[in-house]
């Protein structure tokens, strides 16, 4: 019998934007059922990765290769990624005005699935999920992102998240900007959504996020590749020692090969 592929593996990924290369080279593989965190300075490129995953048009694969449960998704369009299972929480959420929460959902999980999805349907898990949250039930008929705060646009896409069921879901600095209260909240809602069918990257600056959702590999992109993975041990570290260490381990090796 055939060994089960990874549900997310990137091999020797390089990617430009208009300022040139971003990533040189990212080697990364996400087995079902598992949460890895990628770590990193400002400008290592942990966002570009997130918007290169999803096809994001500003940045051009140059090199490498991303597959989805075995299939090479590299050349896809963000859309057809989308519907095969690959999700996108947003550093910063875009507004969508005239666009209900309702009215988005419905159709992204009539796209997701294929088929179409009652309104019914669309608002039972919604308000059993906005309770989780502790979204209020108002929430439903508002503008997509439009006049949210930033813990509502965060409580919005583990929303998204929870009703699209992905496959692979990456979470672009979800903790970015929130308050110890609504990190709980998101962070308990991604711990539910945990199963051994779906995987998660987590990509974040700081190691608070990684006390109330415990990845099994954490991963350090500097310079555009991954230069260090370990266990939730490392992200301990990184908080005690900060990144310099891990660029001066580079070059060390770098000097040494």
């Amino acid at each position: 019998m055939p060994a089960t592929p990874p549900l997310l593996e990137i091999k020797d990924l390089h990617v430009s934007a208009e300022d040139g290369a971003i990533l040189r080279g990212v080697d990364l593989t996400v087995g079902a059922g598992e949460v890895h965190a990628l770590m990193g300075p400002n400008g290592a490129g942990k966002s570009t990765l997130a918007g290169a995953l999803l096809g994001h048009p500003a940045y051009r694969v140059t090199h490498g290769s991303i597959s989805l449960n075995g299939e090479d998704v590299t050349s896809w369009p963000t859309d057809v990624r989308a519907k095969a299972g690959l999700f996108l929480a947003f550093q910063y959420p875009e507004a969508i005005e005239g666009v209900s929460v309702t009215q988005f959902l419905r159709q992204a999980m009539a796209a997701r699935k294929g088929t179409e999805v009652s309104v019914l349907e669309v608002r039972v898990l919604m308000t059993e999920w906005m309770e989780r949250l502790g979204m209020d039930p108002s929430f439903a008929s508002r503008h997509l992102n439009q006049g949210f705060s930033g813990g509502e646009k965060k409580r919005n896409e583990i929303l998204q998240m929870a009703l699209l069921e992905p496959l692979v879901a990456v979470l672009d600095e979800t903790d970015s900007g929130l308050d110890i209260d609504a990190l709980k909240v998101v962070a308990d809602g991604v711990n539910a959504l945990k199963n051994k069918d779906r995987s998660f990257l987590l990509v974040t600056h700081y190691q608070r996020l990684l006390d109330y959702i415990v990845p099994d590999q954490v991963h350090v992109l500097a310079q555009g590749r991954i230069v260090k993975s370990g266990g939730k041990e490392l992200a301990l570290e990184l908080e005690e020692k900060g990144y310099g260490w891990i660029t001066g381990i580079e070059k060390k090796e770098a000097a040494i090969g």
